[in-house]
């Protein structure tokens, strides 16, 4: 394919130099040639140069002193009086990525600056997949990226072994693209490597999935999706530990504990002889019929074991059974939509997070990765804000990728999220940001983010991110596609509902 020819670097009062450089803007007869956040490439003494474009300028000398134009305007316009057209000129400012090797796969350090008078080149899609890490046709096809045609294929391990944070604010499009990576997983072969999927759905956005699309051309993912309401959603007693318990109930002291844990393993013998399951009112009936325990410390514990039957949540059968749930290349969504208490939902967090880990470390469970949305809720940030939710998902964050055990956490205020699970989130991918506080927090915790980027992450618009992290060989922005499934009814314009309901 025949390179395109876009300018010819000059020389600055800085450059070019070993980090940036500047080039004239060539060919603009042909339209614009050049865009912001394009990636260009030209010759170099150490071999091929790929930079970005960081921001474009023009200028024109007839209109370089203010006091001379405004003089020259009184008596005429000062087109009719100089060819000001043919002084016109752009010039783009770049920054130097790096220094291609000869095979064009990887990117070193330049410590060498272009020459004044190179001819530059938009950089091709074939360059530009080598040297970012795009992994081709068997990656996850998330977009494409800003200012190109190329693929953004994402290596599967590189992307969510070492879990993924999507940050954005509301309406950016956190969920479309947590649909686009779900689409993703969910049509991989068998021979590409499949993951099971768990899916908290806060807002029953995802459960449109288990849908059969009427309209032409969508794809169907029915056959590959389950959806359980957060209403049915149940533990089975025998499945509690004392160390559960705790994490709901963290005033519970060790002693109390100890007591727990005897009585519950007491009922899951006679249980095993009996054949008959038991429900949290037959612990609080035992721990009311037990006479070793404290007077005191009985009472405590029957007080929360009701707090915690008050939340209707716990019966004699686990539902989903979580022993079978999770099948490789399928995904269980939890629609948390017709659940308003917090607590209930972190309770419900809680308990699949710690069971779901128990059983991916002993291989019971295929490898698997959970999207947690509004990851806030049931991670947040600082000591004073108590979620039971916290100290497993932590937990996760820090050993999943030994067990294959990935989270996908998808939140619109980083700022209240855990700083120790977004540290371990290798992959950030960061959509629409404008709150100050969220925006400084993004630059702190996430590696290798410039303060260029983080300043065009305010203005980008609905479907454009960044990706900073181990899924790329540096930060890249890009557009998300097209979605192939029925979309979410939640995404319907305000128009739209109104009319429908006023039917």
């Amino acid at each position: 394919m025949e390179e395109k020819e876009v300018g010819t670097v000059i020389c600055t009062v800085n450059g070019p130099n070993s980090n940036e450089f500047s080039f004239v803007v060539t060919n603009l007869a042909q339209g614009i040639p050049v865009r912001k956040g394009q990636f260009v490439k030209l010759e170099g003494e150490e071999g091929k140069i790929v930079g970005s474009v960081t921001e474009i300028f023009k200028t024109n000398r007839y209109f370089e002193r203010a006091e001379a134009v405004r003089e020259f305007e009184r008596s005429a316009p000062i087109k009719s009086i100089f060819p000001v057209d043919r002084w016109e000129y752009v010039i783009a400012a770049a920054k130097l990525i790096g220094v291609c090797n000869g095979s064009n796969k990887e990117l070193v350090k330049a410590d060498y600056p272009p020459s004044p008078g190179e001819k530059v080149y938009l950089a091709d899609d074939n360059i530009l997949s080598n040297i970012i890490g795009f992994e081709g046709e068997t990656g996850l096809d998330i977009g494409r990226l800003y200012q190109h045609n190329t693929q953004v294929s994402l290596n599967l391990t590189r992307f969510l072994q070492k879990h993924v944070a999507i940050l954005a604010m509301s309406g950016a499009g956190k969920s479309y693209l947590a649909s686009v990576i779900m689409e993703e997983l969910l049509s991989r072969s068998k021979e590409q490597g499949r993951l099971a999927m768990m899916v908290i759905d806060v807002h029953g956005e995802y459960a449109a999935f288990a849908e059969k699309p009427s309209q032409a051309g969508l794809e169907d993912f029915s056959d590959r999706v389950t959806v359980l309401k957060g209403s049915y959603f149940e533990i089975a007693a025998r499945q509690l530990t004392s160390t559960l318990i705790m994490d709901l109930a963290p005033q519970m002291t060790l002693i109390q504990a100890r007591e727990l844990r005897r009585i519950i393993d007491d009922m899951k013998k006679k249980m095993a002889q009996s054949k008959q399951a038991f429900d949290l009112s037959d612990i609080i009936k035992a721990v009311e019929a037990d006479e070793m325990i404290n007077p005191r410390s009985k009472e405590a514990l029957q007080g929360w074991l009701y707090d915690i039957e008050n939340l209707n949540i716990v019966g004699r059968e686990e539902n989903p059974n979580l022993d079978e749930a999770l099948i490789p290349g399928k995904a269980i969504v939890i629609d948390l939509s017709d659940t308003v208490n917090l607590r209930r939902k972190q309770v419900m967090v809680t308990y699949l997070t710690t069971r779901l880990f128990s059983l991916r470390r002993k291989g019971d469970v295929p490898p698997f990765v959970m999207v947690l949305e509004e990851a806030h809720q049931f991670c947040p940030e600082g000591s004073k804000v108590h979620a039971p939710s916290r100290g497993v998902i932590e937990t996760i964050a820090r050993e999943g990728r030994k067990f294959c055990a990935s989270l996908i956490l998808i939140s619109q205020r980083p700022v209240r999220l855990s700083t120790t699970v977004l540290s371990q989130c290798n992959t950030h991918v960061i959509m629409r940001v404008t709150n100050p506080y969220d925006l400084q927090h993004i630059g702190e915790s996430s590696e290798g983010i410039d303060r260029t980027s983080l300043d065009m992450i305010s203005s980008l618009r609905a479907g454009e991110a960044l990706i900073v992290g181990s899924a790329v060989n540096f930060p890249v922005f890009m557009r998300v596609r097209k979605r192939k499934s029925i979309e979410s009814r939640l995404s319907r314009s305000l128009e739209d509902v109104s009319k429908q309901y006023d039917l």
